[in-house]
């Protein structure tokens, strides 16, 4: 399975942000999908997920953060409004068989897409 994350780059506080995450090579439907960001000198935080059955949204973005996807053409998005200086990052799209959307472990994710750049700007 291969992930491809993109959409990131930099805007302003207050801003939005709408990442895309393409799967190719596995069947999309029956993957849990999730959102990690990784700020400098931090560890990898959960952001959201989506199952077949359930959505989750962390507790740092929940109200702002919204995750979809769309099974027709194997991708996931994560749409990113107010978005603050504290949400800078480099954002991982993650795919597993076996997670549940609830699981906010990186550890739990067996596929990794290569991450793409958010800067807000204060």
């Amino acid at each position: 399975v291969q992930l491809q994350a993109s959409g990131g780059g930099l805007v302003q506080a207050g801003g939005s942000l709408r990442l895309s995450c393409a799967v190719s090579g596995g069947t999309f439907s029956r993957y849990t999908m999730g959102w990690f960001r990784q700020a400098p000198g931090k560890e990898r935080e959960f952001v959201a997920a989506i199952s077949a059955s359930a959505i989750v949204i962390g507790d740092l973005v929940k109200g702002r953060f919204t995750i979809s996807r769309d099974s027709a053409k194997n991708t996931m998005y994560l749409q990113m409004n107010s978005l603050e200086p504290e949400d800078t990052g480099v954002y991982y799209c993650a795919a597993d068989l076996f997670a549940m959307a609830r699981e906010s472990q990186a550890l739990k994710y067996d596929y990794w897409g290569q991450g793409t750049l958010v800067t807000v700007s204060s």
